[in-house]
């Protein structure tokens, strides 16, 4: 994967109430207190930050926008609201070698929440993917939670099968529904 590739597809997005960022180490400060809240824990695997220096240093090894191998562009988005720059949450991606994004996620904290915020992020993302040549984008959800599946089909995503056992929350297995959109 071209490096200058994996730059290109993490350029700032903007919507008509948000401005999509490549996450910086910086923005750790802003969203460390947001990620203690239990709630946003519910329906994704990630373990809550322990400290806003390991979560400063999570994301400063982001701003290579690559995994450590050079096989996968890793474009990862502070999203922040254009009026007021209040930190919303985050989108991620991953693309892989032949230029499919093999995994779309996101969260945002629980204060926006309801907002339509998650829709507007993550139609911005994929859209911006699908104009830089991704032309398969693949996101996965927990069994259950609705509003995740919902942001999915807002943003064109279709819903493709049930993946058994495909994640793990608070040490148990869970199935995944997986969301598939095309160009």
């Amino acid at each position: 994967m071209p490096s200058d590739f994996a730059q290109q597809l993490s350029a700032a997005i903007e919507t008509p109430r948000l401005l999509l960022q490549p996450v910086m180490g910086a923005h750790a400060d802003a969203a460390f207190g947001p990620m203690q809240n239990d709630a946003m824990y519910q329906w994704i695997s990630m373990n809550k930050p322990r400290t806003v220096e390991t979560l400063r240093a999570d994301w400063t090894r982001l701003e290579s926008r690559m995994s450590a191998d050079g096989t996968e562009a890793w474009p990862v988005w502070a999203i922040t609201t254009r009026n007021g720059g209040s930190l919303v949450g985050e989108v991620d991606a991953v693309v892989d070698d032949n230029r499919v994004c093999t995994n779309l996620g996101y969260y945002l904290f629980p204060e926006f929440w309801g907002q339509g915020y998650a829709t507007e992020a993550v139609r911005a993302a994929a859209d911006h993917l699908v104009q830089q040549g991704i032309h398969h984008l693949v996101a996965t959800v927990t069994v259950g939670n609705h509003a995740s599946a919902q942001v999915l089909k807002k943003a064109g995503f279709s819903f493709t099968r049930i993946l058994p056992d495909n994640d793990t929350l608070r040490g148990e297995p869970v199935d995944d529904e997986e969301y598939v959109r095309t160009a």
